[in-house]
């Protein structure tokens, strides 16, 4: 695996971070570091994966999807999904935690998802910033913390946020996607897409529902909302020009449509990711 071989300097990720997770079947494992190189080739893990980034935009594909993890949330990754993740910088800080399955898991921990972090998490995951490496059943109190920071997710991640994109495999609609990915300054009408590709509207609305299973409204507001987010991120832009970049020419349509996929208005999201990278 290509990651940076830092042993001396502790806050870089190094080789054997990855090796580690899975060393102690009953252990909780915690890793706080830099990651320090441009992506983390793929890989998976025994135990589910709590995952927290500073610093940047965080992009983590797996085989169907491509999640996009931006400030101020976290993504749960369960046991055995593989994924490469990839930072937007290599100063982009990582805050993991890996769990062992219990019996008494519920279908929360099954799944794959991306939840916004409240004041509570974020003070909680601060905590465990003193901690490194595997935490045993033995140490307590150290271990029933850590256990109860996974118990209380499901009460504090009640709105899951869809910043996700499948992949589609129909040759044709990867075309419209690129085509879509490339031109997001425009607001393409689904009649315009249907006719640049030669396909009638009727085909082009199935292809989408088979393929992605969703709409193209769907996907469409969805990508120039990761698109925006990556923009408020990476580039020092108004928000009015970030709405005017994925092409909505009304500031409080923009705004509207970010705080209904996001769960923040884009202004408060700018005043939020000033405070935490």
């Amino acid at each position: 695996m290509n990651i940076k071989d830092t042993t001396s300097d502790s806050k870089y990720v190094n080789r054997y971070y990855m090796t580690e997770v899975d060393s102690f079947q009953d252990s909780i494992y915690c890793h706080h570091a830099i990651i320090a190189e441009n992506h983390i080739t793929e890989h998976c893990h025994e135990k589910d994966q709590f995952l927290y980034t500073e610093g940047g935009v965080v992009f983590i594909k797996t085989d169907e999807k491509s999640y996009f993890l931006p400030a101020r949330h976290y993504l749960w990754i369960p046991a055995g999904v593989k994924h490469s993740i990839h930072p937007s910088t290599p100063e982009v800080v990582m805050r993991n935690l890996y769990f062992p399955k219990t019996n008494n898991d519920t279908a929360f921990y099954s799944k794959m998802g991306i939840y916004p972090v409240n004041d509570l998490l974020i003070e909680l995951i601060m905590f465990t910033n003193r901690w490194n490496g595997n935490i045993f059943p033995v140490e307590e109190p150290k271990y029933s913390l850590a256990t109860a920071f996974k118990l209380i997710l499901p009460e504090l991640s009640l709105h899951e946020l869809p910043l996700a994109l499948p992949y589609p495999s129909h040759p044709k609609l990867k075309d419209i996607v690129t085509y879509l990915e490339e031109n997001i300054e425009e607001n393409v009408s689904f009649k315009k897409l249907a006719s640049l590709f030669n396909i009638s509207e009727r085909t082009l609305a199935r292809l989408f529902q088979k393929e992605l299973n969703m709409s193209f409204i769907q996907y469409y507001t969805i990508l120039r909302m990761l698109t925006a987010l990556k923009l408020l991120l990476d580039e020092k832009l108004s928000v009015n020009e970030v709405a005017l970049k994925v092409g909505y020419n009304s500031l409080p349509t923009f705004s509207n449509t970010f705080n209904k996929v996001v769960g923040i208005r884009p202004s408060e999201y700018v005043k939020q990711k000033e405070l935490l990278i």
